[in-house]
């Protein structure tokens, strides 16, 4: 399996370090582009991140910017309103919008781990516009009926739900009943 992995931006970007850890780990080819907001809040939030190769929003050249290339699917994670609203509107004005834009019109799999609070219309008008299309909206929003006693329990449920959505097995968290 090959997923490009999308980090932005918005707060919350230990969720795309550890959902890269993890799919890594699942065997999962993982291409990572990273915004140039992600790396200022990268280097804010998780300074000691650190990934083995990255692409940036710039390297539009990429092969998975192209329709042609097999990819599996794509997840962007955190998924700023800024990135949402231009998958939403067509407007493809970066490498991670351009592979959401291909992702769409492939008909791949899309999946937007959304971390924003509260939420305007236009932010749930560009959400229900893209669910309507198939995609994904997974909010970075923890349960908490399995007891988390850290803030890896809580990031671990938000990246197992993902990997769920991507048919990718995992024993991050404990699931309801267990």
């Amino acid at each position: 399996m090959r997923v490009v992995l999308g980090i932005t931006g918005a707060s919350g970007v230990i969720y795309g370090v550890r959902l890269a850890e993890e799919l890594e780990k699942s065997g999962t080819e993982v291409t990572i582009i990273v915004s140039d907001a992600a790396r200022k809040v990268l280097a804010a939030e998780t300074p000691q991140a650190k990934f083995s190769r990255t692409l940036t929003e710039h390297d539009i050249e990429s092969d998975v910017s192209s329709g042609s290339v097999k990819f599996d699917a794509t997840v962007i994670c955190p998924c700023s309103m800024k990135t949402l609203s231009a998958i939403a509107n067509g407007f493809a004005y970066n490498l991670i919008c351009r592979n959401a834009d291909v992702a769409l019109k492939e008909h791949r799999k899309l999946v937007l781990v959304v971390r924003e609070t509260p939420l305007n219309a236009i932010h749930l008008e560009n959400m229900l516009k893209l669910v309507k299309l198939g995609v994904t909206i997974l909010p970075a929003s923890p349960g908490f009926y399995h007891n988390p006693k850290t803030i890896d329990d809580l990031v671990n449920h938000v990246i197992g739900k993902v990997l769920d959505s991507l048919g990718v097995e995992s024993n991050l968290f404990t699931r309801w009943g267990n």
